[in-house]
């Protein structure tokens, strides 16, 4: 959730502050080297939208199961035809299972994966033709009364999450009660689905702030109002060294950054599918003193914990087509050198906090 260039709050050099595009040479007579990617988005973004909205309007005159089984097909066939996400996916689902890549169990979670994915995306079609009342069902009193204790003693509470299960459903149904909720998500890469989506999810209660929007997420949690995040988005060099799996790994500092600095709550929380219910489990509270590296280690280590405990229970639902470990080898010693001494460096908040958003806009099989 970095700030754009030239808006207060982002000090120079921090990561994702850069002018992006690059710049036009007066008199070249050329367009700028960026621009037909530009227009490629575009098309891309209509496309996205177009399908998606095509998609709800068939999945709205077939029940939920015949589509899922439909879409497990293209899933798989999605999972044969993507060789660099398919690699993605084995490797994380290898370190899951603590096994060799090679291992057949790998790939049969491997397409189990792809199959969730699909599925989330027909659950997130199917919420919006869904009654107030089915949306609240989707979590149930029980599941719904911790998130419910933990906002009313805190200052604010920050919800940290996975892409496990179906974290849309958690969302629908604690806002369907009231509560205000806000899911900070990426509006960069198809900008026509995220509005499309905005207005869906505003149906649901459910607020949306764009993730380089850092100052309203200050706001919302000054207001001692719900801010949820997911933090799985693929190894960053610039996140704080956790144990995840067995190995080391870097989850961003976001969470952790915006408890210390507002003095909310942090909530770890883990969404998964069982028996056609949507079952959620929480972590204990985490708060966090102060901005001393040590403090923001002990509480993103307590999250990875906590999300580490949910993927085990149903590792097919972790849908992640990102690398999570790396594997450059000069990469895996420098984590383990930090690690091992952590720097004495404190993460600015725009930077620290930019990794941890949801997918809002697009498929998260599309994230490059």
């Amino acid at each position: 959730m970095t700030s754009v260039p030239g808006t207060p709050g982002a000090p120079a050099g921090v990561p994702g502050t850069e002018a992006r595009g690059g710049s036009h040479q007066p008199g070249a007579g050329l367009r700028a080297p960026h621009h037909r990617d530009a227009q490629g988005r575009r098309i891309r973004a209509r496309l996205a939208v177009l399908g998606y909205r095509a998609g709800a309007w068939v999945l709205g005159r077939l029940p939920l199961g015949p589509a899922t089984r439909v879409g497990g097909w293209i899933a798989v066939a999605v999972y044969w035809a993507w060789p660099a996400k398919r690699r993605y996916v084995r490797a994380n689902a290898a370190r899951v299972l603590g096994v060799a890549q090679d291992d057949r169990r790998v790939g049969t979670l491997a397409r189990a994966v792809y199959r969730n994915q699909v599925r989330w995306v027909l659950e997130l079609m199917h919420l919006s033709r869904l009654s107030h009342a089915e949306r609240v069902a989707q979590i149930g009193d029980r599941a719904a009364e911790p998130f419910h204790a933990a906002w009313q003693q805190s200052k604010g509470l920050i919800i940290v999450g996975a892409h496990l299960g179906n974290n849309e459903a958690a969302a629908a149904g604690l806002a369907g009660r009231g509560w205000p909720i806000h899911a900070v998500a990426d509006d960069t890469a198809y900008e026509e689905l995220f509005v499309h989506l905005d207005r869906e999810r505003r149906s649901w209660g459910v607020g949306q702030i764009p993730w380089r929007n850092l100052r309203e997420v200050f706001r919302v949690l000054h207001r001692r109002e719900i801010v949820g995040l997911l933090v799985d988005w693929g190894y960053r060099p610039d996140g704080i060294p956790v144990r995840f799996f067995g190995g080391w790994t870097r989850f961003p500092a976001g969470p952790a950054v915006l408890a210390a600095k507002t003095g909310a709550t942090i909530l770890p929380f883990w969404v998964i599918r069982t028996e056609g219910r949507h079952v959620t489990e929480v972590g204990a509270t985490i708060t966090v003193a102060s901005m001393d590296p040590a403090d923001l280690a002990r509480a993103t280590q307590e999250i990875a914990d906590v999300l580490e405990a949910g993927i085990r229970l149903a590792p097919e639902q972790w849908c992640v087509f990102k690398p999570i470990w790396p594997d450059d080898p000069g990469e895996i010693a420098r984590l383990e050198a930090s690690a091992e001494a952590p720097s004495g460096q404190t993460p600015s908040p725009e930077a620290a906090a930019e990794p941890s958003r949801i997918p809002a806009d697009r498929d998260r099989m599309t994230d490059a």
